[in-house]
């Protein structure tokens, strides 16, 4: 690999060709302002708060976009940077509203820590205020372009991470504005409700709808019988609001908090997870070894891949699994399972969820199939960062929670393969751990998949079971998944074989972990040791496959009967169908 050689403030610095003048300057611990950049995102140095002097130029240069190179001499700060950087800060705040204490964002907003760093403490250009109305049309996400500073971080990762383009520049000028493309409401709009667009907005204009309210009302109420799930993304990134490093592991923490905040049984996603693999490892045996179904079989954890599906790819639905994801069986078996079990009426029992995920308050919604108990399954799902607010606002002293608190067993009892969901192929790797016992009735030589494992885009993967070959790929941000497809496509077209027999798609970057509900920041490097803390999870558990839990296999006995059954179908499958990408 080639590399060049310069200095930046008198530091001599080596770094490879092509690296930015922004990130050569981390190497020498030297940090470079900005409020554009963001390290997911190709950059186009909107905001001009990154601009260095290099010694022989004439006009100063933007570090985000331009590249370092051989002998270069930086100088990142000085009085007149600093000065330059203070007046792109205020004119940014002349058209931004001053109502920091009410905003989602306040304490946590990239434009409210520069104010402060540079010391901006007056308005010398005076305030030109937009009378924009908020976009609250989806539910899960509400837009405020008022508070918009036209970064265009949520266009760039929704159009090219997540290839929707839902987001897009509307106007010129002083009226130029961030809407959804042809300035329809967001719920018209092609958008898939990721939030991907929130977790990397930096400010408040695109946040989570919180409906925390609503969840305080149902716990003072005491009619109501509360109960809530936590998915597996969830636990080894919520301490991020508490001071802990990205995934540490808090399971017992977090329980110990529902309970405090008054929630009459704590179940977890995982166990969900784990019955999603009985019932879809099962529709996968049945369409690989028995011909019952299209191959590939596509897995449907993700609201927002099968939001985008439906729109976008709806060739592929009769490929779809029909198991619902684990949030949605939990919530069902809340309101059937559990009710019968302790003598309430379903409608006495108010169910949340706790989800990395803006997607999952669309889910909870969806379809008719999301009322299979004969009650809305789910009441509220809340994102890690609602859950983060509550807990501070219930003066619940978190860090000194005791770390040993259990789960409630019945719809709560997980297996390393259902906690391995909240990353990246994780899925595909708990399904075929149960796939492989179910054909050969032995297991996995190793549990650990690692081919399916990690951040590239696109994972492809070959196994060895029974005998037959199992192609399997693993694609998450959106954009992505496309490039699979289209393989499917070609394929098809040509009347060959599938060129995979499984695949699984997670619409967020690194899966779960970097859902757009978590807490805000993630990066690559946080994903990766959120991910981390996940596999550590599955390596401590007791049992490591889903069809090993001991409680999933005495809720098939004593509830269910069998995976694919009547019952399992009526509570836990769902069906799909086409939908306009534009509701107009």
């Amino acid at each position: 690999m080639k590399t060049v050689k310069l200095t930046i403030n008198g530091l001599p610095v080596e770094v490879p060709e092509g690296t930015t003048i922004l990130n050569a300057a981390k190497q020498v611990q030297v940090k470079i302002p900005s409020l554009c950049y963001h390290p997911d995102l190709p950059a186009w140095a909107a905001c001009g708060i990154c601009v260095v002097k290099v010694k022989g130029f004439s006009k100063l240069v933007r570090a985000c976009v331009a590249p370092a190179a051989e002998g270069q001499e930086i100088l990142t700060h000085d009085p007149e940077l600093y000065a330059i950087r203070r007046t792109v800060i205020q004119m940014i705040l002349s058209t931004h509203p001053d109502d920091c204490l009410q905003c989602p964002r306040n304490q946590n907003c990239e434009l409210q820590r520069l104010a402060a760093e540079f010391g901006v403490r007056e308005a010398p250009f005076g305030k030109r205020l937009r009378d924009l109305p908020e976009d609250d049309s989806t539910g899960s996400l509400i837009l405020n372009p008022e508070k918009c500073i036209l970064c265009g971080r949520c266009a760039a990762v929704c159009q090219q991470m997540q290839g929707v383009w839902a987001l897009e520049f509307i106007g010129r000028g002083e009226n130029t504005r961030i809407a959804p493309a042809a300035d329809v409401t967001l719920n018209e709009s092609p958008c898939i409700q990721c939030g991907q667009c929130s977790a990397h907005c930096p400010v408040g204009a695109i946040y989570e709808h919180s409906h925390a309210k609503e969840v305080y009302a149902a716990l003072a109420d005491s009619k109501k019988h509360c109960v809530v799930q936590i998915a597996p993304a969830v636990r080894v990134a919520l301490g991020e609001d508490f001071g802990y490093a990205p995934g540490t592991l808090l399971t017992g923490k977090i329980y110990s908090a529902l309970r405090r905040l008054g929630f009459n049984a704590v179940f977890d996603t995982n166990f969900g997870a784990d019955l999603t693999i009985m019932e879809e490892g099962s529709e996968f045996v049945e369409r690989f070894v028995h011909g019952k179904g299209e191959l590939p079989l596509i897995t449907s954890c993700c609201p927002s891949w099968t939001d985008y599906m439906e729109k976008f790819a709806p060739d592929f639905i009769a490929h779809f699994s029909t198991a619902k994801s684990p949030q949605a069986m939990v919530g069902a078996l809340a309101k059937t399972y559990y009710a019968k079990r302790i003598g309430l009426d379903p409608k006495d029992i108010f169910v949340v969820s706790i989800m990395p995920c803006t997607a999952k308050k669309f889910e909870i919604r969806r379809s008719e199939e999301m009322r299979s108990s004969g009650q809305q399954d789910i009441d509220y799902s809340l994102t890690t960062r609602e859950l983060c607010r509550m807990i501070k606002s219930a003066g619940i002293d978190f860090s000194n929670l005791p770390d040993d608190e259990r789960v409630d067993s019945l719809l709560g009892d997980y297996t390393g393969a259902g906690t391995i969901f909240g990353v990246t192929g994780g899925v595909m790797e708990a399904a075929l751990r149960t796939a492989h016992w179910a054909l050969t009735k032995e297991r996995l030589p190793s549990m650990e998949l690692t081919a399916i494992r990690g951040l590239d885009g696109v994972k492809e993967a070959t196994l060895q079971v029974a005998g037959k070959e199992v192609r399997v790929a693993v694609a998450h941000s959106m954009a992505n998944i496309e490039k699979v497809l289209d393989r499917v496509r070609a394929a098809r077209k040509k009347g060959q074989e599938t060129p995979y027999h499984f695949i699984e798609v997670m619409a967020c970057r690194g899966g779960c972990v970097g859902g757009g509900g978590q807490p805000y920041g993630a990066t690559d490097e946080i994903r990766a040791r959120r991910a981390a803390g996940i596999y550590r999870d599955d390596e401590k558990s007791a049992f490591r496959c889903s069809h090993e839990n001991p409680m999933i296999k005495k809720l098939y006995r004593d509830f269910l009967g069998t995976p694919l059954g009547r019952k399992s179908h009526e509570l836990l499958h769902t069906g799909y169908h086409v939908r306009l990408k534009y509701k107009r």
